[in-house]
């Protein structure tokens, strides 16, 4: 039987390996806002090459994968153990799908030097800002009701 100084210990230790775990995710979303930020620079508007649009790009990747990502979880509701639907986590999986997406085409875009037209370049950064916004709204979201539940 664990005693109360093993299970404080593991607690400890699961929430240092959380702190990280959420540290990585934001580096990734910050990588992913560099890409994105240096292919709509190679757009030639003077908006999109400036050093604020691409410190914001970086902020807004890692503020977006840290809280977007790990969506604390609803209880379950309905009939015989069935949950419903988690809109919330659906919502943020959404938004770290279009993120994604649109580093992936910009690192390939800048890996193999192809110019995109300018129908693409709207698409990536688009498709970007509307999922890091998905996954910002749906932790803010997911972690507010969390607290509401809690305060209840």
């Amino acid at each position: 039987m664990p005693n109360e100084a093993n299970i404080a210990d593991r607690s400890v230790i699961s929430r240092i390996a959380h702190v990280i775990g959420r540290t990585g995710l934001a580096m990734s979303g910050a990588v992913s806002g560099t890409f994105v930020a240096a292919q709509l620079g190679r757009a030639g508007s003077d908006l999109f090459d400036s050093a604020g649009f691409i410190a914001s790009m970086i902020s807004i990747g890692t503020i977006g994968f840290y809280l977007g990502v790990d969506i604390p979880q609803a209880p379950p509701n309905g009939f015989a153990g069935h949950s419903k639907v988690d809109l919330i986590g659906l919502f943020s999986a959404q938004g770290t799908f279009l993120a994604a997406i649109a580093a992936l085409v910009s690192v390939y875009a800048l890996v193999f030097d192809e110019i995109l037209q300018r129908i693409w370049e709207f698409a990536i950064g688009a498709w970007w800002m509307i999922g890091v916004v998905m996954q910002i709204g749906a932790g803010l979201t997911g972690r507010l009701r969390l607290a509401r539940k809690g305060a209840a």
